[in-house]
């Protein structure tokens, strides 16, 4: 069977730029860390989830992804995930608290925030994230795709995490263009930054819990 390449690689980064830009944990903590530690720092944690995505991708074009949509595994990788959210919406809501106070900042923070533990962090939210078995079996494991072949499928998730990777390039770098037009916000920025990610990761484990409910 001849595929058209070209058709393949468009629709596969449109579906990777239409996935990856709405609001979400994700996109949530790129902004903070682009706010808190610069652009590398937000990047990182893209390129993690992608790397992240690209496993699970890798697992469903091999057919292996159906042992993880079990109501089972997907209730335990919901609740590792809902476990990550309230991890760091604790460490955000310890940060805004400490600066309120008039604390210094922790000194885990340059570590918690560098680009390395950023990529670390995006990987996880993508591997412990249960919606994203059922976005690739929806974009590479749906009827029809496997009759492409396997070099079709892998092109397909390139294609996809290239879209969803541009989307990360525009969103970090937007975010620290518009952080030094704007300033830095002092120390009542970090506070409001830090509580209202906080609040943020506190709404995504109430919409996590409501669709595991569901």
């Amino acid at each position: 069977m001849t595929v058209a390449l070209l058709p393949v690689v468009t629709s596969g980064v449109l579906m990777g730029w239409s996935v990856a830009w709405p609001p979400g944990p994700i996109n949530t903590e790129i902004a903070r860390r682009c706010l808190a530690r610069g652009f590398w720092a937000g990047f990182s944690l893209i390129l993690g989830a992608c790397s992240g995505d690209a496993l699970w991708a890798l697992l469903v074009a091999l057919g292996v992804g159906l042992l993880f949509t079990g109501p089972t595994a997907q209730l335990f990788m919901g609740g590792l995930s809902i476990g990550l959210l309230a991890v760091l919406m604790v460490t955000f809501l310890r940060r805004a608290v400490q600066g309120w106070r008039g604390g210094e900042a922790q000194s885990d923070g340059p570590r918690f925030d560098s680009a390395k533990a950023s990529y670390v962090l995006g990987a996880t939210m993508a591997l412990t994230s249960p919606w994203n078995v059922t976005f690739w079996l929806a974009a590479v494991g749906r009827p029809g795709m496997s009759d492409l072949g396997l070099p079709v499928l892998l092109l397909t998730v390139v294609a996809v995490i290239a879209g969803a990777a541009a989307w990360g390039l525009v969103w970090s770098a937007t975010v620290v263009i518009a952080h030094r037009r704007v300033g830095a916000g002092g120390r009542w920025g970090a506070v409001l930054m830090n509580g209202g990610t906080a609040l943020l990761m506190l709404w995504f484990i109430v919409e996590a819990v409501m669709k595991l409910s569901a």
